[in-house]
C-alpha cells in the first residue's frame, strides 16, 4: 500500500516534464552506438565525454553496423558516427528515403577505404587492381579482409565471382581485424606479397608503408566519407546536441593518431579521449560554438574549460 500514490506522483511528473524541455533533455540518456572499429569507437568516446561535460547522461554501445541502425530505425539508440560511404550506402539509404534515420553531415576529412599492398609490392610494379591475375601466385591468389559480412569483403568476393580484373579463383580470407592486421605485419616483415582490406584513418597508415590500389572499373566506387547519422527524432529532441554533432569534423590525422593510441600503444579508450579533449581546446571550442549546456544555462565552452 506505500506505493499507491506512485502512478499520480509519475503523471505529474511527466506533465511537468512537458514545461521543462531543457531539463527533459538533460535527464534523457543519449545513446551512441558504434561498429568494433577502433577510429570510430574513440571518435564516438570522444564525442560522448564532451557530451557528457555539458550535463547529458551518454552511453556507447558496441555492434555491428546494421544491428545499429535497425535499433535507430526502432528508437533505441541515438547516434552513429562511423556510416561509410559509398562502401554503406546499400544498407543506409534507404533507412534515409523512409524518414527513419537523418544523416546530418561528413565527420572525416579525406577517408579512403579500399583495397591496399605493401610499398615494395607497390614499388614492384602492382598498382592497380588491374595488376593483381598478372602475379596471382605471389599473392596466393588470396585477399585478407576483416570480420564475415563486411561490405568491403563482399567487394572483394563480388570481384572474384564476376571475374573481375580476371580474379576468378582467388579467395577472400575472412578475420578480425587484428587478426588481418597480425597477417599484414607479419606479411611486411617477412617481405612477402598481400593484398589486404585497407582503410584510413587506422594505425595501418601510420606503424606500415602502403599503398591504395588504382580501380578503373570503380568498384570500390566514389572517394570513402564517413557520416554522422542520427534517429529520424533526433533533431526535433535535441537541437542542442544536433548543432554539436554537424560540427564535429575532424582531419583524418587526428583519427589515424587516436586510433594508433587506443589500437597500437594500448592505451585505455577513455584515457585517450579525455587526453586529447583536454590537449586541444582550439578544436574543440570550434565544435562548441553556439552550443549550451544541457540546461540551456551556459556556454557550452564555458562548461569545457570547467572540465577540462
Amino acid at each position: 500500500m506505500r506505493h499507491s500514490a506512485l502512478p499520480t506522483l509519475l503523471s505529474s511528473l511527466t506533465a511537468g516534464a512537458l514545461f521543462l524541455a531543457p531539463l527533459a533533455a538533460q535527464a534523457e540518456t543519449i545513446r551512441f552506438a558504434t561498429p568494433q572499429w577502433p577510429g570510430a569507437t574513440v571518435k564516438s568516446e570522444v564525442t560522448r565525454q564532451l557530451v557528457e561535460s555539458l550535463g547529458y547522461t551518454a552511453t556507447l554501445q558496441e555492434a555491428s553496423s546494421s544491428i545499429i541502425l535497425g535499433a535507430m530505425a526502432s528508437g533505441d539508440l541515438d547516434i552513429n558516427m562511423a556510416l561509410w560511404r559509398p562502401s554503406q550506402s546499400g544498407m543506409l539509404d534507404p533507412r534515409l528515403e523512409s524518414g527513419e534515420l537523418i544523416e546530418l553531415t561528413e565527420n572525416i576529412e579525406d577517408a579512403r577505404f579500399q583495397l591496399a599492398v605493401p610499398g615494395f609490392v607497390w614499388e614492384a610494379g602492382v598498382r592497380s587492381m588491374a595488376d593483381l591475375a598478372e602475379h596471382g601466385e605471389r599473392f596466393s591468389h588470396t585477399f585478407y579482409g576483416i570480420e564475415p559480412g563486411n561490405v568491403g569483403n563482399e567487394l572483394m568476393q563480388e570481384a572474384i565471382d564476376d571475374d573481375t580484373y580476371g580474379l576468378n579463383g582467388w579467395r577472400v580470407v575472412a578475420s578480425s581485424e587484428a587478426g588481418m592486421m597480425s597477417q599484414v605485419e607479419t606479411s611486411i616483415t617477412d617481405e612477402e606479397w598481400i593484398a589486404f582490406l585497407g582503410w584510413e584513418p587506422h594505425w595501418m597508415n601510420i606503424d606500415f608503408e602502403i599503398r591504395y590500389l588504382e580501380d578503373p572499373e570503380n568498384l570500390w566506387g566514389d572517394a570513402s566519407s564517413v557520416s554522422t547519422v542520427v534517429a529520424a527524432d533526433f533533431v526535433e529532441r535535441h537541437p542542442n546536441l544536433t548543432r554539436l554533432l554537424e560540427q564535429i569534423v575532424l582531419p583524418i590525422e587526428v583519427q589515424d593518431a587516436w586510433v594508433y593510441d587506443y589500437s597500437r600503444r594500448n592505451v585505455p579508450l577513455e584515457e585517450v579521449a579525455s587526453q586529447w579533449l583536454a590537449d586541444n581546446p582550439d578544436v574543440v571550442l570550434g565544435w562548441l560554438e553556439g552550443v549550451t549546456s544541457a540546461d540551456g544555462e551556459q556556454d557550452a565552452a564555458d562548461r569545457y574549460h570547467d572540465t577540462y
